[in-house]
């Protein structure tokens, strides 16, 4: 058998294998994309629940236990999930957002979210300053006056 057609076999192997693992990968990505939206919103009707009966610094509190329980990536995406819906459902925590930096201040926000990360005892992990973003986000969405400020303008 001439060289080129055992070079073009061999071409033609590679990319077969190359097709298939990208189609296999497509897959499997498609199937965890599902199971993780079915599983987002049963964490944001946890949120949900968890908040209607706390306030503002359980909700992170809880977030923070169930991140502890099961460290990691996939925790911390949870989390995104989790924390918004439970601060949006929870009753205010007096001065809950008085020291919480903007977003945009970013000096201010990673000390503050490594700040947050060593009080709570998970400054080592790489996945920690995640946790808290949801907390920034819920500050700036207008949370960060008192509920008496809102009354004043009115």
């Amino acid at each position: 058998m001439p060289d080129w057609v055992k070079a073009l076999i061999i071409i033609a192997i590679i990319v077969v294998g190359l097709v298939a693992g990208l189609e296999n990968r497509r897959r499997r990505r498609m199937r965890n994309q599902a199971i993780s939206a079915s599983r987002a919103k049963e964490v944001v009707a946890e949120g949900k629940e968890f908040g209607r009966n706390h306030d503002n610094q359980a909700c992170v509190d809880e977030a923070i236990s169930r991140y502890k329980e099961y460290p990691g990536f996939n925790s911390a995406n949870s989390n995104d999930f989790f924390l918004p819906s439970c601060l949006d459902a929870s009753k205010p925590t007096a001065g809950f957002c008085d020291s919480v930096p903007r977003a945009t201040e970013f000096m201010k926000s990673g000390e503050w979210q490594l700040d947050q990360c060593r009080r709570v005892g998970l400054s080592q992990d790489s996945y920690c300053r995640q946790l808290f973003q949801p907390v920034q986000q819920f500050c700036e969405s207008g949370a960060r006056k008192s509920p008496s400020d809102k009354n004043a303008q009115h």
